[in-house]
């Protein structure tokens, strides 16, 4: 039995150490996709626009009819004494009988039924419900472009830093190479001190480089995961790699796409604004109506010398009203007027707002399509120059092998290689980085 229960718990903590060793492995729109589900702002998001239909449902509640219950209890320790002329009880004029009325124990409970007939304000909340939902709409909207954007450049920096390591590692093998056969020719006296220290120099400067890329890696990788939703420490691998993923970023096509206005997310927020301000006017102007309201309600006292009002043959005493509230505002000594003014102008501003955000969005377009333009230009540049620097180097490699360079004119080539990769790598990241921005502008739904 003993043999069994360790049997048990063995498996147990196995299976929970195989779910904490989980491993995430993701396309780039698999990342995306799963960013959308799992991001924590994307989450909050999602909870906002629940929130903003239970605050619908809330202002449209407050119009409906209302019910209240209400119980009151007194027990009169000591009961009030009245003094009465003496006459209504047979006494002389001139004086005066103590009376006591009612019992000291007193119980009252009533329900009371309010319904809302006229409230300029409440037509005016139901009304600016839809524009508050479609605000909560726009905004999540917002967050998941956001969390999109912020998913594709983590996604990149995790490429470069890992295809940096690698040709840092490469670099690395060649120049221990290239060290390792250059000192054995000084040592036999073929060579010179200061072609082994040339290369001494560079190899520190690539380890040094290599070690904080395998740094960047693991940093770049964790903050993939924050912006996914995923614990930090969590394995995540990825399927793409940073070449293949660059060429199919690159769409011609889309330098061509013409603007929506109405589906860019900014230009919809700012229309959320437009609408919130011209219901606050008509709130606002709202406020010089009158309001009416209803009610009935309908409860029982009950009294006695003792706490007895539960049991059977207590006498209940009914009462019931109904009647009608009217507010009618008269005179603010111009406050409502001032307030309606104020308003106006926001409502106006607003319009302004709108005006310049359209004008803003045109401009970042024609921006977003001249950057994304240049990184694939720069890309197809870079990937020339890598092309060019690696048959420099290679040539001087075999020249120094020959002697025909010098270790100078060798690190020279080196370490124009070294930059013309780094460019290269660099390059493939912006034309990702800036396609994602000017998709997010166009925003084109299919």
């Amino acid at each position: 039995m003993q043999s069994f229960r360790l049997l048990v718990l063995a498996l147990c903590i196995s299976s929970w150490s195989f779910a904490q060793e989980k491993t995430y492995s993701f396309t780039l729109q698999e990342a995306i996709n799963f960013a959308l589900e799992n991001n924590y702002s994307a989450i909050n998001a999602d909870r906002d626009v629940l929130d903003a239909k239970k605050q619908k449902w809330e202002t449209i509640a407050t119009g409906l009819p209302q019910i209240t219950g209400a119980v009151s209890y007194q027990n009169q320790l000591i009961q009030q004494v009245v003094q009465l002329p003496g006459e209504i009880a047979g006494g002389e004029p001139g004086t005066f009988v103590e009376v006591v009325f009612g019992q000291p124990q007193q119980i009252n409970a009533a329900a009371t039924l309010r319904q809302q007939l006229f409230d300029g304000s409440y037509i005016v909340g139901v009304q600016a419900t839809k524009a508050f939902l479609s605000y909560s709409a726009n905004n999540k909207e917002k967050t998941e472009q956001e969390v999109r954007k912020a998913v594709v450049e983590a996604y990149g920096n995790v490429l470069l830093s890992q295809e940096s390591a690698l040709i840092l590692r490469k670099n690395k093998e060649t120049l221990e190479k290239t060290l390792f056969e250059t000192t054995k020719i000084y040592e036999n006296g073929l060579g010179d001190e200061e072609s082994v220290e040339q290369l001494q120099i560079t190899l520190s400067s690539i380890e040094n480089q290599l070690k904080n890329a395998m740094r960047l890696e693991e940093i770049t990788r964790q903050m993939l995961n924050l912006v996914m939703g995923i614990d930090l420490d969590a394995p995540t691998k990825l399927k793409e790699d940073l070449d293949n993923l660059t060429e199919a970023q690159i769409d011609f096509n889309l330098l061509e796409s013409e603007l929506k206005i109405e589906n860019n997310v900014d230009y919809k927020l700012v229309t959320n604004l437009n609408e919130q301000r011209y219901f606050e006017w008509k709130l606002a102007k709202s406020r010089a109506l009158p309001t009416l309201n209803a009610f009935a309600s309908y409860g029982g006292l009950s009294f006695g010398e003792e706490f007895s009002f539960f049991d059977s043959g207590q006498q209940w005493f009914e009462f019931s009203a109904i009647g009608v509230d009217l507010s009618i505002p008269i005179f603010s000594s111009g406050k409502r007027s001032a307030s309606t003014a104020r308003a106006k102008i926001a409502l106006e501003k607003a319009k302004t707002q709108l005006t310049e955000a359209e004008q803003q969005i045109r401009l970042q377009l024609q921006t977003a399509k001249s950057n994304y333009t240049l990184a694939i230009e720069q890309y197809e540049t870079s990937k020339s120059n890598l092309n060019l620097a690696e048959r420099i180097e290679n040539k001087n490699q075999i020249k120094y092998a020959e002697g025909l360079a010098s270790s100078f004119e060798l690190r020279q080539a080196q370490t124009q290689l070294y930059d013309a990769q780094q460019g290269y790598l660099q390059s493939m990241v912006e034309v990702i980085n800036k396609k994602t921005a000017l998709e997010t502008i166009l925003n084109n739904k299919s």
